[in-house]
């Protein structure tokens, strides 16, 4: 009687070690596909705002620094035509005036 029993146990085992393999399966399945949605949705997207980001910060310290340049290029030019307080005035003029136009522009767009 005692090995009647053993054939039972033996396939309810079987049964039990077939269902754990087919529920670690699925679970290393899901862990899979979950890891390849979030590398497609999120990390992705992610890397390539940050190489933008990276390259529109660089361009823009360049083109700063290329315009401090031409800037200062420009008011050594302007100081040899008008002497160095001549072109101090007229910088100064300049950015006045610009200050000005975008005084009345604003002023105008808040009295519509």
């Amino acid at each position: 009687m005692p090995d009647a029993g053993a054939p039972k146990k033996d396939a309810l085992g079987s049964i039990i070690d077939s269902i754990a393999d087919l529920l670690q399966t699925a679970t290393d399945w899901v862990r899979q596909e979950a890891e390849a949605v979030v590398r497609d949705k999120i990390v992705a997207p992610i890397q390539r705002l940050g190489l933008t980001l990276a390259s529109a910060s660089a361009a823009g310290c360049l083109a700063v620094v290329g315009l401090i340049f031409i800037g200062v290029a420009l008011f050594l030019l302007l100081a040899e035509w008008l002497t160095y307080p001549g072109a101090l005035l007229a910088v100064g003029g300049v950015y006045l005036l610009g200050s000005v136009v975008f005084i009345v522009i604003k002023v105008r767009l808040m009295q519509k």
